[in-house]
């Protein structure tokens, strides 16, 4: 990602609708671990840095960030959060059995597809007997669009190609499901335009000006998908793929 990015990412993470919408949804889906207090936590590839608060406010969890830019470091560290350090995912700089719990948000696909099982087998080696990651990826390669080019995203994974790949780096998988599934009409059409040269670029800015009405509309049927996760359901579809897996 551009500096320039980051930028976007600090101002918007707060309270642009997916993020409050998806961290609703990693809060359903790790509740009984989150309950506990005083959790290790590690944010791999921590990005601009608000969930390392977030997280560390909740049942006062002992939070860690790394991330490999520079540029998003620098807001982290404007956010007055002092526990984070410059490394690769594919490289962490943790004791082994250090964590109880390792977050990976849409950040394992912006490294190269053959780095990816290094990734995951650092992300288990750091993480205690029994610990869990929460991992999130971009879903399916046939809704690549100037989004990925934009955040330069390498791949998009299936569910059984990913949940396949992270049983053989040794974890156990305990629940997975696509997530952003209830827009997807709306996204699918974006999607399209975006093939078509309409509107290209990151998704992850500001609405147009007249729009910022939508911004709570969205947010309520992403999160609406929190509910449904924690009645049961899973979704056959969605923008992103989720896997909470544990270290045997």
């Amino acid at each position: 990602m551009r500096a320039e990015d980051f930028e976007s990412l600090y101002q918007l993470e707060e309270k642009f609708w997916w993020f409050p919408a998806m961290r609703r949804i990693t809060d359903t889906i790790a509740a009984r671990e989150l309950a506990q207090p005083n959790l290790k936590i590690l944010d791999a590839g921590c990005g601009t840095g608000f969930n390392l608060s977030y997280y560390t406010e909740l049942n006062s969890h002992d939070v860690y960030g790394l991330d490999i830019a520079d540029a998003a470091l620098e807001h982290v560290r404007k956010r007055g959060f002092g526990k984070v350090t410059r490394a690769s995912i594919t490289d962490i700089p943790f004791k082994s059995e250090t964590f109880d719990l390792v977050f990976s948000f849409e950040v394992v696909t912006q490294t190269p597809l053959e780095a990816h099982d290094d990734a995951f087998r650092e992300m288990i080696r750091v993480l205690k007997r029994g610990g869990h990651c929460f991992i999130r990826v971009p879903a399916f390669m046939w809704l690549w669009s100037s989004h990925d080019d934009e955040l330069q995203v390498r791949y998009r994974y299936t569910r059984d190609e990913l949940q396949k790949k992270l049983e053989q780096c040794g974890f156990a998988v305990e629940w997975t499901s696509y997530a952003n599934g209830f827009l997807f009409p709306v996204i699918l059409a974006r999607r399209l335009l975006k093939r078509a040269g309409i509107g290209g670029g990151s998704d992850v800015k500001r609405l147009p000006k007249g729009l910022g009405w939508l911004d709570g509309v969205f947010r309520g049927v992403l999160s609406g998908e929190a509910r449904w996760f924690k009645s049961g359901h899973r979704l056959p579809f969605g923008l992103s793929l989720i896997c909470y897996v544990r270290k045997n």
